[in-house]
């Protein structure tokens, strides 16, 4: 895991974010294969599909869904943090950005800011954590970004006000 947010092995809580705080998330690197086989079953259009036809769109070249950029920045977010938490799923994006695109070879790395953490109102165990995740390829341009609010349970016994 490399969010130091919790001793090793330990679950991540809602109190384990801290506002402000920037986490790196790891990195990716996307293959030309990778990109053609979800295009064809996602996103099936020329500029995900087909190199050929890539080269001569306005993007010059083979880019990613904008939805893998996604699931590639979900599986960071996965293998991070979200899988050793008291995740209790999201009520979904505030926003999406697609900045820039993915071409076969990036290197993409992800990183999250906590923006803002409150206790629920309604469910004294849940917190509500609003994160921003931006992902980066190996140039520095950002080329996605997120924004979006997530519960996780409370550490046990804190649960209070």
């Amino acid at each position: 895991m490399l969010l130091p947010m919790n001793a090793q092995g330990e679950t991540i809580y809602w109190e384990n974010f801290e506002v402000g705080r920037v986490v790196p998330l790891g990195e990716k690197t996307v293959t030309e294969d990778e990109i053609v086989a979800f295009g064809r079953e996602f996103d099936p259009q020329p500029m995900h599909t087909d190199p050929e036809m890539a080269a001569h769109s306005m993007f010059g070249g083979l880019i990613a869904s904008g939805w893998q950029s996604c699931a590639l920045l979900m599986r960071m977010i996965c293998d991070a943090y979200l899988l050793d938490s008291s995740s209790l799923g999201s009520p979904g994006l505030d926003e999406i950005n697609f900045l820039g695109p993915v071409r076969p070879g990036d290197t993409l790395r992800a990183q999250m800011t906590c923006l803002e953490t409150r206790a629920s109102g309604s469910r004294p165990e849940v917190g509500i954590v609003k994160i921003f995740y931006e992902v980066f390829n190996q140039d520095g341009d950002c080329v996605l970004t997120w924004r979006c609010n997530q519960f996780f349970g409370r550490r046990p016994g804190t649960s209070a006000s």
